[in-house]
């Protein structure tokens, strides 16, 4: 099982933030307990977990909005106990754009550039730099108003670039977008926070080091190096995307990450490489001591009964999802649910059909 507070192919990197043993709350209310993580430079690390586990919080204790209760924030091994957030030299960008309604697209990204003091031909250089790179060159003069939600997420992403932030904080920055927006731009910021104003084109400026908030898997998925993923204020797991994916290591991440084929086991009589659950025995080399939740996999079943384990179900439903088809079935009673291509020639509810799990297909959480 991975350690919640794992550096696992960090070691070469700098490491420029530093979250330590953060404990924060609000009367009774815990928001967060003992949080600690890293961050690297260039790294996008998503902040993910359900609403009210304490991500909002982290952000704002991060950016000096808000102070902890104990532990600290520290920048390249520096604390920033005491430093005003417009000392961090951090870059926000919350949920609602909070776009200047008065001020055209120029004047909104250039506001914190104005704030440094920058000269005038700075100042528009680099508005033009960051408007290519978000993919809206030439909108300098227009006004925000009439723009629509995609391009307004825009010149706010635009305008929190523009100081060249040593930290971007975005907070559930899709969130009120419809679908089909949402899904071009969670294609397109990447590319931005990598610096590239190209699809596959090499960086016209470094990458942005960035905390994502978000709580949607697909989201933190797509586009962070690494994920945080927190519970009730806690850190329950970090990791790249594939190693969350790949081995959750609680249930509870199990359950966040969709995996919900969860049963209770307990070591198998005469059989140190196995265990018994209401559906029968499992193999589970190197076996366990005591009782735990297994997982079986919802991308890993077999439809033509090969693996090491099988399993005589029955179909109760089918749900196609595009490039993928949903069978949930009744094995001994107990709905399970598994994915398969959706070219593949499928059972239909009320037929029966052997499903055969391989070795990768059954897991062991604590």
């Amino acid at each position: 099982m991975l350690h919640p507070y794992t550096r696992t192919g960090m070691d070469s990197l700098l490491i420029v933030l530093t979250v330590r043993d953060i404990h924060k709350s609000f009367g009774p209310t815990r928001a967060l307990a003992g949080v600690s993580f890293e961050v690297a430079e260039g790294e996008i690390v998503a902040l993910l977990g359900p609403s009210g586990c304490g991500k909002s919080t982290l952000l704002s204790i991060v950016a000096g909005i808000e102070a902890p209760d104990s532990g600290d924030i520290l920048w390249q091994g520096q604390s920033l106990r005491g430093v005003p957030p417009h000392r961090r030299s951090f870059g926000l960008m919350f949920q609602d754009y909070a776009l200047f309604p008065h001020l055209n697209v120029e004047r909104n990204v250039a506001f914190g550039l104005q704030w440094e003091g920058r000269s005038p031909d700075e100042i528009e250089a680099r508005v033009a730099e960051v408007l290519a790179l978000v993919s809206l060159p030439g909108f300098e003069r227009r006004a925000v108003d009439p723009l629509s939600g995609g391009e307004q997420q825009r010149v706010a992403l635009a305008r929190a670039l523009a100081p060249r932030p040593r930290l971007l904080m975005l907070d559930e920055p899709l969130g009120s977008l419809d679908r089909t927006l949402r899904e071009r731009l969670l294609g397109d910021l990447p590319r931005i926070l990598r610096g590239r104003a190209d699809a596959g084109a090499s960086p016209v400026t470094p990458p942005q080091t960035t905390l994502y908030v978000t709580h949607d898997q697909e989201e933190a998925f797509a586009l962070a190096d690494r994920v945080v993923l927190l519970n009730a204020g806690s850190v329950e797991q970090v990791g790249t995307p594939e190693e969350l994916y790949a081995q959750p290591a609680t249930v509870f991440a199990a359950r966040f990450l969709g995996l919900t084929n969860l049963l209770e086991g307990t070591p198998a009589q005469h059989d140190a490489n196995a265990v018994e659950t209401v559906i029968g025995r499992l193999p589970l080399p190197g076996g366990v001591s005591g009782p735990v939740t297994i997982l079986i996999r919802p991308d890993s079943a077999r439809i033509d009964g090969e693996g090491v384990a099988a399993l005589e179900a029955v179909v109760a439903e089918k749900t196609f999802r595009g490039g993928l088809t949903q069978l949930s079935v009744l094995v001994h009673g107990l709905s399970l649910r598994f994915d398969f291509p959706s070219h593949m020639s499928l059972p239909r509810p009320g037929e029966r059909l052997r499903l055969g799990l391989p070795a990768e297909a059954i897991q062991a959480l604590p």
